[in-house]
């Protein structure tokens, strides 16, 4: 299993000019305002405060390259679907967003975060069609595993399949930021893809 000792931020970026340019392997985070992808990377790199978590959705306002022992970077780009934002600041986030998915040189996997608890979002679906149109890698991450009873989560993985169209069942890794659970799988997928 791909094992990461000194994960650090490395730096924070609103457009293409600060953007890494070593071309280092790049996995990249997709996912709702509210989804977890700051303690899914907490939970991958075994720290408890490497990404930022809030109450609060909505406070990754910058694309955060996250440096893994100078093998890959994990890339955590700003959230979709955030409510109570103005329509400018969503704009913003949306072409900040965009232009890095559209530019990077270096993106090898994006990892959708899903929550497992419900079915995907209008935006989950239209974000899940983009991922698919770049024919680039991707996993599905159904985040907060945790929060579900275990007579719960094969329905929730079905009703999650049935919204994917064409998603192969070997891309979504039920996942829990809380009690560790995916770990392995998601890092044994990184491994093959760096």
């Amino acid at each position: 299993m791909l094992k990461i000792n000194e994960p650090f931020l490395e730096r924070m970026a609103v457009d293409e000019k600060s953007y890494p340019k070593d071309g280092l392997k790049e996995i990249v985070l997709v996912g709702r305002s509210n989804v977890g992808k700051s303690s899914f990377i907490n939970a991958l790199t075994n720290r408890k405060k490497l990404a930022y978590t809030s109450s609060s959705p909505g406070k990754t306002r910058t694309i955060n390259f996250y440096n893994m022992d100078n093998k890959f970077r994990i890339v955590d780009l700003p959230g979709y679907g955030y409510a109570k934002i103005s329509m400018k600041e969503r704009e913003k986030w949306k072409k900040i967003i965009e232009e890095y998915l559209i530019k990077s040189q270096n993106i090898a996997l994006i990892c959708q975060i899903i929550d497992i608890r419900h079915e995907p979002t209008k935006l989950d679906l239209m974000m899940y069609d983009y991922i698919r149109s770049t024919g680039t890698d991707y996993l599905i991450i159904a985040n907060k595993l945790d929060k579900l009873k275990s007579s719960q989560i094969l329905k929730q993985v079905s009703i999650i399949n049935k919204s994917l169209h064409d998603l192969d069942k070997d891309l979504l890794i039920p996942f829990s930021s809380q009690d560790k659970r995916g770990v392995k799988e998601v890092l044994n997928k990184f491994e093959e893809i760096i």
